[in-house]
Formats: C-alpha cells, structure tokens, sequence
C-alpha cells in the first residue's frame, strides 16, 4: 500500500473518497446512452489501497466524459415498484427513491429489504449495479457518513432501474467454481453488445447443466467460502481468456467480488441465494464474452512484482476496468497466494487501452 498518500488517516475515515463522491453525485450513473459511470467504485478501490493523493486528479480526467444527473418522470412508491423495476426510462425516479430511502430508514434495513429484489436482476447494467453496490457497502462497512449513504442510494437506483435477469439454476452438482467455469458454453452469436448476449443464455444448449454444475453449499457459511473461490475461479480465468474481451471479461471476476463484500452486511439467510446470483453473472460474462481458445501458457506474463507494485501498475495505467480488476485481484492474492491473479492485473494492463488524458 501507497501510504504516504494516507496523511495518518485510515482508508475508512480519508476524506478524499467523500470529496469524490460529492463530485460525482452531480453527474449520472450513465453516460453516452448506457455506458456506466466507473467514477464512485474506481475512487473507492484507489482511496482504500493508498492512493487518495491520485483521486482528484484522476476525476479531473474522467468527469469530462459524464452526463449530468437524469431527472425523474414519476416518483416510485411501494405499491409501484415492481412496475418500475428494469425500466431504464425511470432511472431518475428510482434515484431519488434510493436518495429518500438511505436518509429516512437504517441502510442495513434499506439493503435487507432491497437485495432480495434486486439479487434476480444481478445482470443489471453489465453487472455494474451490484458491483457499484458492493463498492458502496465496502465504504459504509468502515466508515458511515452522508456521501457513503447517498453512494449507497446511487448504486441500488442504478440497479433498479437497469434491473436484468438472467436464467438462473441453483447449483446442486460436484464441480468445483474452476472446473464449473470451464465448462460453461459460448454464446453462439458474440457480434453485438451484452444485452444481445445474454439474450442468448434462454435457449443456450447447456446453460441449465453448466449453472448446475457448482456444488451447492449447506450454510451460509459455506456459502461464503465458495463465493470465495468462485473470484478466485474468475481472476484466474480471466490470465488466459482476457483477449476475449479484455473489458468485459473483468466483470467476470468483479461481480462475484462485490457480492462477497457485501454479505457482511446482510443476514445470513442470504448468503446461500446470493452465491446463486453471483455465480450466474459470473458464469453468464463468461459465456458472452470467453474467446474460442485460451492464449498458451507460454505468450502469458508472469506476476509483474508484489501486490503493491501490482497496484501501483493499475493506478499508473488509469482505467477504471484495470483499477477494479487489480483491486479484485490483490483480494484473491491475499486470500490464495497465487502469483495469476496479480499475472491477470499485468495482462488487462496490457489489453485495455489507457485512457484518454
């Protein structure tokens, strides 16, 4: 970690990441039509791995491509929210539901409540509503103030109002996540965007078995464990497969990472369905975007230096997709030891165009 950028504070209680926050509350969670606004979960990664001194100047660059924040059409109320959910042309109405929703109830109750609703639409946005929502619950969990809440509200309107199913089947198999990813089947059509992709996953020969394949876990507990491993599966996946889709495929690894981190803050009655959902939007990026063949072992790189370096690397490169993959990576690192996951942080960094600015 970067800590002379801390100045004696703690990654929870840094002021940098409120500043952020507070700047980017005035743009939306979209840009250029659809595109998801990275800004508050790239800040979060950057803030909480020592590299506040960077956040500023790095939105400097990255707020010139965001859009205003959309206004609302209708306000959505508790008789009707389901008809609302999913309907991206109500984005700024669930916004501010979200904005009223954190400041009157606990937002531990408010993401009780929610999560089991939203957890079917896991694919919204790309994934990114419950990637920017783990990102959310990431900063609560050290520290509560009134951007975190008001980031937290953010994150659950984006995900209401993009909310996307895919078709899901519990797992019940004996697959380990490694062997389970593996084995999931190819889109046949991969010439259009993800919403054309996961389209696909209905009639997908396969797609039933594949999801069925995970072994299931008995407890929460378990459940926890295996979610664990399902990241893991997914950053070391993503070594050889990342020219499938250098982008996309970080998602991959990223969702099942913000389900992980969030289930701190659930009860643990729903750990064992988030799994569920986590990895079927693992399993559903992979089917869209996985190349026909994995790179060989031999044209690979090797981990590029230790965690911090790895980092350090990402930040350097200014992507939101390479900050939050290293950032997912470092995790999976800590947990296993394995020199892939920080490999895959070198290969995005490779992959993924550096931005402009």
């Amino acid at each position: 970690m970067n800590t002379d950028s801390m100045g004696g504070d703690s990654p929870g209680t840094d002021g940098t990441l409120d500043e952020a926050y507070g700047r980017l509350h005035r743009t939306g969670p979209e840009f250029e039509g659809w595109l998801s606004n990275h800004g508050p979960m790239a800040v979060e990664a950057m803030v909480r791995h020592g590299y506040a001194h960077q956040v500023h100047r790095w939105l400097d660059h990255y707020m010139d491509r965001l859009d205003e924040l959309p206004r609302g059409l209708s306000p959505v109320t508790a008789d009707d929210w389901r008809t609302a959910l999913g309907d991206p042309h109500r984005l700024g109405d669930w916004l501010a539901f979200f904005a009223r929703e954190v400041v009157e109830r606990p937002w531990r109750a408010v993401l009780e409540t929610w999560w089991p609703r939203l957890l079917p639409g896991v694919a919204a946005g790309a994934t990114h509503g419950v990637i920017r929502t783990g990102h959310a619950v990431h900063a609560l969990l050290a520290h509560e103030d009134a951007p975190r809440l008001a980031e937290l509200g953010q994150a659950l309107g984006y995900w209401a109002a993009r909310w996307q199913p895919v078709p899901l089947t519990a797992p019940s198999g004996a697959a380990g996540p490694a062997a389970a990813l593996a084995a999931v089947p190819r889109v046949p059509d991969q010439s259009a965007g993800i919403n054309h992709r996961l389209g696909q996953l209905s009639g997908l020969a396969g797609w039933p078995t594949a999801l069925a394949a995970l072994r299931p876990a008995a407890d929460a507990g378990q459940a926890r464990e295996l979610l664990a491993e399902v990241t893991t599966a997914a950053v070391l996946h993503y070594l050889p497969n990342a020219h499938g889709s250098p982008v996309m495929l970080v998602h991959a690894a990223t969702a099942p990472t913000a389900v992980l981190r969030t289930l701190p803050a659930l009860p643990r009655a729903l750990w064992v369905p988030s799994l569920g959902a986590a990895w079927a939007a693992s399993a559903a990026v992979t089917a869209a975007y996985a190349p026909a063949e994995p790179a060989p072992a031999g044209s690979l790189p090797a981990a590029p230096g230790t965690a911090d370096e790895v980092f350090d690397l990402a930040a350097r490169h200014g992507d939101e997709h390479v900050i939050k993959l290293a950032d997912t990576c470092l995790d999976v690192h800590a947990r296993t030891g394995h020199p892939e996951a920080l490999a895959a942080v070198a290969r995005a960094a490779a992959l993924v165009g550096e931005p402009a600015g």
